[in-house]
């Protein structure tokens, strides 16, 4: 199982976001359509990414955070892993698109499989 982490309201944040990002029907619903389920009161892709990218550097150096709200290295490199997916859509369509048209973008699904993917060392 590897580590306990020293910050668990993080770790719970990150796997909320993962959740969201491995569940196109959530991200319809919620992210486009604004039907939240009970106890959401808003999300948004922006959230995930300024998570990923912005307010932590688990886009960058998830191995940084491994004891913090990362248990271990495969963690860590599924954090990653994610990461470069959403950068490649980043580089390839840009960062002003709504949730709708990323989601539908071709390059989306592998964001969700690797997400999935990812989900399973988080149990």
């Amino acid at each position: 199982m590897g580590l306990t982490v020293k910050f668990i309201d993080m770790r719970n944040e990150l796997v909320g976001y993962l959740e969201g990002l491995a569940n196109p029907s959530y991200q319809q619903a919620c992210w486009v359509d604004g039907n939240c389920p009970k106890g959401i009161e808003h999300d948004e892709f922006d959230y995930v990414v300024h998570f990923l990218f912005d307010d932590t550097t688990l886009s960058s150096d998830a191995e940084k955070w491994v004891g913090l709200c990362l248990r271990n290295n495969q963690e860590a490199a599924a954090i990653k892993n994610i990461c470069i997916k959403i950068d490649t859509i980043f580089q390839k369509y840009g960062y002003e698109l709504t949730d709708a048209e990323y989601i539908t973008l071709p390059e989306w699904q592998t964001v969700v499989d690797t997400t999935i993917s990812a989900l399973e060392y988080f149990k």
